[in-house]
């Protein structure tokens, strides 16, 4: 299997990169980025890209893939529903589609969120938009879509956030990570789990195209 990765940088697609890596069923992943991931790897291809809304001269190069892990995503604090609905819709959709028309036969994997709103009617503005982007996404002609939507998502192997906030967050939460899996189950998960679960879901499928948390841990028990 062929990967094209979206968000190797950032804290979701670090752990989607690194179990990509290590699956012996993916043969190659392709990293499209604004910066590059520092990391050396036989299978692993970048290809670094200023302008994600336009990849007209990186077309060529996008070809012959399998699955793409889009792992993109920014925080609404602070963001009209104008600019989120630029870099959270529009950005995605139109990867997407240039992806649709060059591989046909894709499997599209998006990185959502617990509490996306399907409705796009709701009162959480990101949720809104999470919801229409998720619905336009299933509407593309990929093989198949399939939007994950994780809660708490704890960072392994030395994964980091990108956020500030976060990196103060996590390691004060990690100790009570194994507590947190016990008494909110549906609500947790990790960047290697999560990981796992999109390389399964890339190669096998899975029973239905929206996936909570429950959904994504049981596809790597």
């Amino acid at each position: 299997m062929r990967v094209i990765l979206f968000g190797a940088t950032g804290m979701v697609g670090q752990g989607a990169l690194r179990e990509c890596l290590l699956d012996p069923g993916v043969m190659e992943v392709l990293v499209i980025g604004r910066s590059a991931t520092r990391q050396q790897h036989p299978k692993l291809r970048e290809v670094i890209h200023d302008d994600l809304f336009d990849l007209s001269s990186i077309a060529a190069q996008l070809a012959g893939y399998d699955a793409c892990l889009f792992c993109l995503g920014v925080t609404s604090a602070g963001m009209s529903e104008a600019d989120y609905t630029r870099v959270t819709h529009d950005l995605t959709l139109s990867v997407a589609r240039t992806l649709a028309q060059l591989n046909p036969s894709m499997t599209f994997l998006y990185i959502s969120g617990a509490g996306t709103d399907s409705s796009e009617h709701g009162r959480s503005m990101w949720a809104r938009v999470k919801g229409r982007t998720e619905n336009d996404l299933l509407r593309e002609r990929f093989k198949a879509a399939y939007m994950l939507r994780p809660g708490y998502i704890q960072p392994m192997h030395g994964i980091k956030s990108k956020t500030p906030l976060y990196r103060a967050i996590y390691p004060i939460v990690a100790p009570l990570y194994p507590v947190l899996k016990v008494l909110a189950p549906k609500f947790v998960t990790t960047t290697e789990d999560l990981g796992r679960a999109m390389v399964t879901i890339a190669k096998s499928g899975a029973p239905k195209s929206v996936l909570e948390v429950p959904d994504i841990n049981a596809l790597v028990l």
